[in-house]
């Protein structure tokens, strides 16, 4: 009999069990998920060491597990199944719940409970001011974030505990014009004047369907909106001249691929952001809780925008400074997979000072993306295309044009901190790296 206890999962403590994929009896295979963890920044999915026959659960949907706590008890097939009488086991289960089944983790994001249960109800005010809200430490950071009144949220916890499903409805509520948005105390940004969100009965106009989102994008669009709303955003836009840069890559091209990994623009667009944000520190920083000061970080620390199927995750490539090219590239080969296969850590998304989105391996010529606090900046990258640009005169004296490989690049920026004439200046200078590879080495 094997113990499976929680592995590494980064700095985190206390992460709360969401779902439990198997139940005592079944039979799992090695490296599939057993259970599912969910952080203030990502839902992770805990594989199976070893093959096996699922004997007891240790844990239940709730509880909170940090690095090395029990999970379940599994027989290896190894060991045969002499052991002792496999009866007593499952008496001891008493959760035992109707999980997704153990082989098809894609579908576990979608977890109805998240906002099924009953709509948000503001409490009356004389029980609002009865006691403190009943939550844990991350579930009111989780809310001050948001700015929501816990003391307004409607808990469907153990003993009316409140927990993040809650919130999360509730806030839907506010953005669809419920009673409760009028009451959100305005000093937290919570009680927009705006108008209520339309009601309306799609099912009249032609047939509809219903289907439900991942957890991830439910997750991001709190995130998403608590940035969008709280931070004063503006995009600056420039182009660069990457011909030579992608003659360049595509020479090197062969030689990666030999050693397993493709050499992409984005990790030369990782080390000439490197170069940029030495230049121009401001957009290496965050500001304090007090937004009185600038916290200028000697770090670099990249966050690279992955689209997986359940929605995009932003894992952190950590010292980019300190790594090479093809180093970046190998790395960003290997996140991508992680982050494809749901495998990343949370540890593996923090700490980042700057983030880059992009977009250039699907298409468009712009886009404006939305900053991921705390950072002060992101950038955006497009589709490059073929440019026509002067390039002199003839010796007849005619104007000549050449077709050069330009790139786009939108850089949104917190007014707060950056102000225009900043961003132009750092997205010129960024354009130039790109359009020197020496510079880009460096």
């Amino acid at each position: 009999m094997k113990e499976i206890r929680v592995p590494d999962i980064g700095d985190f403590k206390d992460v709360e069990v969401i779902e439990i994929l198997v139940k005592p009896g079944d039979t799992v295979a090695k490296e599939q998920s057993l259970v599912s963890l969910e952080s203030d920044k990502a839902t992770m999915e805990i594989p199976s060491p070893d093959a096996g026959v699922v004997k007891s659960i240790t844990v239940k949907v709730g509880d909170k597990v940090s690095e090395g706590s029990p999970l379940l008890a599994l027989e290896v097939e190894a060991a045969g199944t002499s052991q002792k009488a496999p009866e007593a086991a499952p008496k001891q289960v008493r959760q035992a719940p109707a999980a997704a089944p153990a082989a098809a983790p894609a579908t576990a994001p979608l977890v109805a409970p998240i906002i099924t249960h009953a709509e948000p109800v503001p409490l009356a005010p004389k029980e609002a001011v009865q006691s403190l809200p009943h939550a844990s430490p991350s579930i009111r950071k989780f809310a001050r974030e948001l700015g929501v009144d816990l003391g307004r949220v409607q808990g469907s916890g153990p003993k009316g505990r409140i927990v993040k499903e809650d919130i999360q409805a509730f806030v839907k509520g506010v953005l669809a014009g419920k009673p409760a948005a009028a009451a959100a105390p305005a000093s937290r940004g919570g009680g927009l004047d705006v108008l209520p969100w339309p009601d309306v009965d799609f099912g009249k106009f032609g047939p509809t369907e219903l289907k439900a989102r991942s957890r991830i994008k439910k997750l991001s669009a709190a995130n998403l909106h608590r940035n969008w709303v709280m931070i004063p955003h503006v995009t600056q836009f420039d182009e660069a001249d990457i011909t030579d840069l992608e003659a360049f890559r595509k020479s090197n091209t062969a030689e990666t691929e030999k050693r397993g990994f493709k050499l992409t623009m984005l990790a030369f667009l990782i080390k000439a952001s490197v170069t940029a944000l030495r230049q121009f520190p401001e957009f290496n920083a965050s500001l304090d809780k007090t937004g009185d000061n600038l916290v200028l970080k000697k770090y670099f620390h990249i966050g690279v925008a992955v689209d997986t199927p359940e929605g995009l995750v932003v894992p952190v490539v950590r010292d980019a400074d300190r790594k090479g090219v093809f180093d970046l590239a190998r790395e960003l080969s290997e996140i991508s997979k992680l982050a494809r296969d749901k495998k990343l850590k949370p540890g593996d998304m923090q700490g980042g000072t700057f983030s880059i989105s992009s977009l250039g391996g699907i298409g468009g010529s712009a886009f404006t993306p939305i900053i991921n606090a705390p950072e002060v900046a992101i950038l955006g990258v497009s589709k490059s295309y073929l440019k026509p640009v002067y390039a002199g005169k003839s010796e007849k004296g005619e104007d000549v044009f050449k077709a050069r490989l330009v790139l786009p690049l939108a850089l949104s920026y917190d007014h707060r901190v950056i102000d225009g004439a900043l961003a132009a200046r750092f997205t010129a200078y960024l354009a130039n790296v790109l359009s020197d590879i020496r510079r880009t080495l460096l």
